[in-house]
């Protein structure tokens, strides 16, 4: 059995919205976060995280990870976010997704006080994951420093919405630029993948806007799982079913992969340093690559 954590979609969910994390907690969706930032109100933040926590307490979300956005460190809200969600429900949180992080102290401050609220709910210390979210040029600068700040980190998440804004980018569209000659993204993912990667995590891009466009979000998703990332949001339940397929091997490369995991390691048997598969020369290099999408689809029901 493989360890993999599949988070191939993430599915956004305001937590302000009681029937739309019911019908999270039914979805596909490899993670869900329940949302107590950009899609809840500035007066409604306080109240949403009631709903939150009933959610959290009483859906069955045995089969997913169960994440929720708290509010950045730089607004008034976060820290009754920790206090008042971890206190009563952090037995069923997996995650906290952290916005707009800029440096390592960032992850720091939440730690240290997501580390109390543990310990005064009688909550395992670090129990609970934090996956930051990089929106803005100085979040790029440091996302390695980031990626490496905790042992709680269990993610890299690119927000391309925050990030379109601090870059002063054009358009309106949230990870939408047609016209561009190339994949608009690629420097920012890249770098967020490279990090995350260091750091033995993965990395999921952000949300796709258009809500109808199923072959935008696809070529969207499609340049991101070929840069190295594990995932991406959903911000609509049509999307899960598109993240997923895009995110996981097709079956015919998850079974020549497991053909050339099993024959490396019989060639390594009889003392080999390389054997052909397929007409194809399978080294060390070539035998990481399979074994990971060997996890990857036993983890995703392939093999």
């Amino acid at each position: 059995m493989t360890d993999v954590t599949l988070r191939r979609t993430q599915l956004a969910t305001p937590a302000s919205d009681e029937k739309m994390m019911h019908s999270a907690a039914d979805s596909d969706a490899d993670e869900v976060f329940l949302d107590l930032e950009d899609s809840v109100a500035p007066n409604a933040k306080p109240d949403a995280r009631e709903p939150l926590i009933e959610a959290a307490r009483e859906e069955d979300w045995s089969d997913k990870v169960l994440s929720f956005r708290m509010n950045g460190i730089d607004t008034k809200w976060w820290y009754d976010d920790l206090i008042t969600v971890v206190g009563e429900a952090g037995e069923f949180i997996d995650d906290i997704i952290v916005p707009k992080v800029k440096s390592a102290s960032d992850i720091h401050t939440v730690e240290n006080l997501l580390a109390q609220v543990e310990e005064n709910n009688g909550l395992e210390v670090g129990g609970i994951g934090l996956e930051p979210q990089i929106e803005d040029g100085e979040g790029i600068h440091n996302v390695h420093d980031i990626a490496h700040a905790s042992d709680r980190l269990s993610s890299i998440i690119f927000g391309p919405g925050d990030y379109s804004a601090a870059m002063g980018t054009p358009g309106l569209d949230i990870g939408q630029f047609p016209e561009y000659p190339g994949h608009y993204w690629h420097h920012a993912l890249s770098e967020c993948n490279s990090a995350a990667k260091s750091a033995g995590l993965p990395c999921l891009d952000g949300p796709y806007a258009d809500i109808e466009d199923a072959d935008g979000f696809r070529e969207s998703a499609e340049n991101a799982n070929m840069i190295g990332c594990d995932g991406k949001w959903a911000i609509h339940p049509s999307q899960i079913e598109i993240g997923n397929e895009v995110f996981a091997p097709d079956p015919e490369t998850a079974d020549r992969a497991k053909r050339i995991v099993d024959a490396y390691a019989e060639a390594m048997e009889e003392g080999k340093g390389a054997v052909s598969v397929d007409g194809q020369m399978v080294d060390e290099a070539t035998n990481k690559m399979a074994q990971d999408i060997v996890e990857t689809a036993e983890a995703a029901d392939i093999l």
